[in-house]
């Protein structure tokens, strides 16, 4: 039942490939234990046992990264997003996710074209003056062209590997029965809720796939910078960049989207001629200021985390270009964090809470962060405590803010607590963030950066029109409750008249122990009828006539295999249940 739908032919050369892969790399053993290897060799193909040594030397965290490139690009998807899982993964692990690199060589230029033409309704030489079939840049999903418009505009032009959604959505079928495995068989991989970590993570690939949905993320962000300034901005040469609709030079640039030549497929944006974040000499060969730079791009980020719930999540040093009057642009928003105004308002207490020594606020917050209760609140309590004692009193400009958070954050796996995806993302990118801001200036301080904005947050927060606003809020909830009321009452003695009010309990451990109780009763009925059968083959034994083999009577032998089957199964189940617990 479990392996059925991996057995489909559709499957079945993507299951060879992992499994080739995990036996190259040393990880022989699982996929024996997944049961993949006698799958494939159901159907007919090898596997290569002897590879396994070539990589004996690495350590098994290097080994799995590895692995994961060479499996493709969901699996180098899934290591970049358990890089940012410090809540669950020890730092030797995290730190090797953190090189998965998502590089690719381009796709054949006939099948670009191809789904290009289908796309735009016309071939890309008729629908632009100029179109460049070498790609600029080659991912494992996308891959980047460079055209012109009619009108001389230069404009990029983003298109989705053809053939890549069959292989993803394969690999996320494995995922989605490894993660039931997983969450069924082993009782300590259970706190990490596998099967739900792997649901996120297939919505968040597949959204990934839909460049129409990465356009309106851009736009979102975009809308949200509108009117944004800074009281220090030098003057910008005139002609050199497009102003915005206020008629001022925009401090963030979001490149601008063409949606008539866009969609799930395909993405046509502006280009975007600034500088790269990785070519620093060059930041300075055009006299900007790093320290401007590397202050106005913190606000941004921290501006879209704290005052607008939606960032850009993954602000590495490819992925922003600075322009000419130190202005920066953000490109690529494939990967888009959201919060809701609750987690906003929670994250906000806990780094007030770091900051002002309030060891209860942080432990609170993370409590509200958890789906699982803690074993021993007051343990938790007192190592948070110690974390901020650590941290107290450091001057800021050597306190490093995104290794606090991720020491922060991995107190709570030594709790079995896990926390949200969104905070992943977050800690992702302030972990970007702060990496690109040293690399701009090695005197940046992100601690610096962020107080005033928690502050001027805090002060929002409390202010008489969010607290008129909540109160509205409130309100209309409770009205609304008052006025569903009486009809609520009715249908609930409606349903007492007619004998028909249910109540439902649903208790997780309960549930666990009728199966173990039906396993239980399953060997017992088994073991029943095994003695059963020992005992009337035996009367049949001493029985005269009937049909022989070997001298024996046949009904006999019979009984006594069929004693012997049972026995071994019952042997089988009660190994599986102890290697189990």
């Amino acid at each position: 039942m479990f392996w059925q739908a991996l057995t489909a032919m559709r499957d079945l050369r993507r299951l060879h490939e992992i499994a080739s892969i995990l036996v190259r790399y040393g990880f022989g053993d699982m996929v024996r234990r997944m049961g993949l290897s006698n799958v494939l060799e159901r159907a007919g193909t090898a596997l290569h046992w002897n590879e396994a040594t070539d990589f004996a030397h690495m350590t098994p965290p290097e080994r799995v990264r590895r692995a994961l490139e060479e499996m493709g690009p969901t699996f180098v998807k899934l290591g970049q997003v358990l890089a940012t899982r410090v809540d669950l993964l020890e730092p030797e692990w995290t730190a090797e996710f953190g090189k998965l690199q998502d590089s690719a060589p381009p796709a054949p230029w006939a099948a670009v074209h191809q789904q290009l033409t289908e796309d735009l309704g016309a071939p890309p030489e008729e629908i632009f003056a100029a179109f460049d079939p070498e790609p600029l840049a080659a991912a494992s999903i996308a891959q980047v062209h460079r055209a012109r418009l009619e009108d001389g505009g230069e404009v990029v032009v983003k298109v989705r590997r053809p053939g890549i959604r069959p292989i993803l959505e394969a690999d996320l079928r494995w995922l989605a029965r490894l993660a039931e495995l997983a969450e069924t068989e082993r009782a300590e991989w259970r706190v990490l809720h596998p099967r739900e970590m792997v649901r996120q993570f297939g919505q968040s690939l597949r959204n990934e796939l839909d460049f129409a949905g990465e356009c309106r993320n851009a736009e979102r962000i975009a809308e949200n910078f509108t009117g944004y300034t800074d009281q220090d901005s030098p003057p910008v040469v005139p002609g050199e960049e497009k102003p915005d609709a206020d008629g001022a030079h925009p401090i963030i640039v979001i490149p601008r989207v063409y949606w008539q030549w866009t969609g799930e497929r395909v993405c046509v944006q502006e280009f975007i001629g600034g500088i790269s974040g990785r070519r620093l000499q060059a930041v300075d060969q055009a006299g900007l200021d790093r320290k401007m730079l590397a202050r106005r791009g913190a606000n941004a980020v921290l501006k879209m985390i704290v005052e607008d719930g939606v960032f850009h999540a993954d602000p590495h040093p490819g992925n922003v270009f600075y322009l000419p009057g130190n202005r920066i642009a953000f490109i690529d928003f494939g990967m888009v964090g959201r919060l809701e105004e609750e987690r906003r308002d929670q994250l906000i207490r806990l780094l007030l809470g770091l900051v002002r020594n309030d060891a209860r606020s942080v432990v609170d917050v993370m409590l509200e962060w958890t789906s699982d209760g803690v074993a021993n609140e007051q343990d938790l309590l007192l190592e948070v405590q110690s974390f901020i004692d650590r941290y107290h009193g450091v001057p800021l400009k050597q306190l490093r803010l995104s290794a606090m958070l991720s020491d922060l954050v991995a107190i709570p796996r030594q709790h079995h607590l896990v926390l949200p995806n969104d905070l992943s993302l977050l800690i992702k990118a302030f972990v970007t963030l702060e990496g690109l801001g040293r690399e701009l200036d090695p005197g940046f301080d992100m601690a610096n950066q962020v107080l005033p904005l928690l502050e001027r947050a805090m002060h929002a927060r409390y202010s008489p029109a969010t607290l008129l606003r909540r109160g509205r809020r409130a309100a209309g909830d409770i009205f609304s409750l008052l006025a569903g009321l009486p009809q609520d009452i009715s249908r609930l003695l409606r349903a007492v008249r007619r004998g028909r009010l249910e109540v439902h309990i649903d208790v997780t451990h309960l549930r666990r122990v009728g199966d173990q109780l039906d396993n239980a009763a399953n060997r017992l009925v088994i073991g029943i009828v095994v003695a059963a059968l020992i005992v009337g083959s035996s009367i049949v034994m001493t029985v005269s006539g009937g049909p022989t083999l070997l001298g024996l009577p046949v009904f006999g032998l019979l009984g006594f295999l069929g004693a012997v089957a049972g026995s071994l199964w019952l042997l089988l189940s009660i190994l599986r249940s102890g290697r189990g617990r």
